[in-house]
């Protein structure tokens, strides 16, 4: 039995090492239908519904369970997040050739056990551009893994390589769950961890440097985010055009400021919020509501400029990090606003074989 044990732990323990590199395989587009169109769900969460995933309130929160959230940080400033609902709609996926399993008959033993298939990948210096960043600009790139001392760095002179258009990242359940890194063969310091818990990137501050235990900028240890403190994490994020604008949070709410509403819970002005938030709604002509990652309903600004919001806690009728907009208490965990009307190609399209 001890045997069996410590050969067990042995097994975890690898499995759960980084690996320093993975086969790469050239991120060359080929041929896929384009996203044309949206696909409306009919999901109430945020994301994958894995265990990882579950809620943990922040005050039990340590090291690396703090980064549940994928922020994305410009010298400092959280500037978005690395989930599917959330990626800018100018930001098109490159589509990868793999293997995908098939159920085979039993009793066939000359049937195929695969077959080709594609899975959408996206690469970062198309990501950098979609946020309004010229590569070359970067003086560094820090893709963050499970621990500070796994984390990928680039320059702004690698990512100008060739094979830079390898440097990319897919999320594990195709269109949900955790965006993966692939990082080809002798890229920036030639680390691959195995998953992304933040993209931090350097173009005017200093990038820190690393010790045995993490984040060191001038000579001193750092907690948390280089330039920022505890990452960012959970709320509603409200986007304009691709930006990340605000997120609300509930502690953060006044409740002086707030109305009862028709149910008698207390609700808030949406443009109200904005406004005190120093957000310009002037030029906003429509907003999305993004839920389970996908965007679902569709509102103009004649009704976004007089809707309310209700915050509800975490064990009220809403899950976890979501509001109800308006009478219909439409559930909302991201909100998308726009300054112009998004064409049908604009909008992202899933494919039936990335909902399983």
């Amino acid at each position: 039995m001890k045997f069996l044990f410590s050969a067990f732990v042995m097994i975890a323990l690898v499995g759960c090492r980084d690996r320093e590199h993975k086969p790469a395989s050239a991120l060359a587009p080929t041929p896929a239908g384009s996203d044309a169109a949206i696909v409306v769900g009919n999901g109430s969460g945020s994301g994958s519904g894995s265990a990882d995933d579950a809620y943990v309130a922040g005050e039990f929160k340590s090291g690396m369970q703090r980064f549940k959230d994928v922020a994305v940080y410009v010298d400092g400033k959280p500037v978005g997040f690395l989930a599917f609902g959330e990626l800018p709609i100018t930001l098109k996926p490159t589509w990868v050739k793999h293997k995908v399993n098939i159920d085979k008959p039993l009793d066939c033993k000359e049937c195929k056990i695969w077959k080709w298939g594609e899975q959408r990948y996206y690469r970062f210096n198309d990501y950098l551009r979609a946020i309004g960043i010229d590569p070359k600009t970067i003086v560094q790139i820090h893709v963050q893994g499970p621990k500070e001392t796994n984390t990928i760095v680039a320059t702004g002179h690698d990512l100008m390589q060739p094979n830079a258009d390898d440097f990319s990242f897919f999320f594990g359940l195709h269109v949900r769950g955790k965006p993966i890194p692939h990082v080809p063969l002798n890229f920036g310091n030639g680390l691959d961890p195995d998953k992304i818990t933040a993209v931090m990137i350097y173009i005017h501050k200093t990038p820190p440097t690393f010790d045995g235990g993490g984040y060191v900028v001038d000579g001193r240890p750092i907690e948390g985010v280089p330039y920022f403190g505890e990452p960012v994490r959970g709320g509603v994020r409200i986007y304009l055009d691709d930006k990340l604008a605000t997120i609300i949070k509930r502690q953060d709410l006044d409740a002086k400021q707030a109305v009862a509403s028709s149910d008698g819970e207390l609700s808030w002005s949406l443009w109200g919020f904005l406004k005190s938030r120093g957000v310009d709604t002037s030029k906003v002509v429509e907003g999305w509501v993004i839920r389970d990652d996908t965007r679902q309903e569709k509102f103009p600004t004649s009704a976004l400029a007089s809707m309310t919001f209700e915050a509800p806690s975490k064990s009220g009728k809403s899950q976890s990090g979501a509001v109800l907009l308006g009478e219909q208490k439409v559930v909302a965990n991201v909100i998308a606003l726009h300054t112009h009307a998004l064409k049908a190609d604009e909008l992202p399209a899933i494919r039936p074989d990335e909902q399983d």
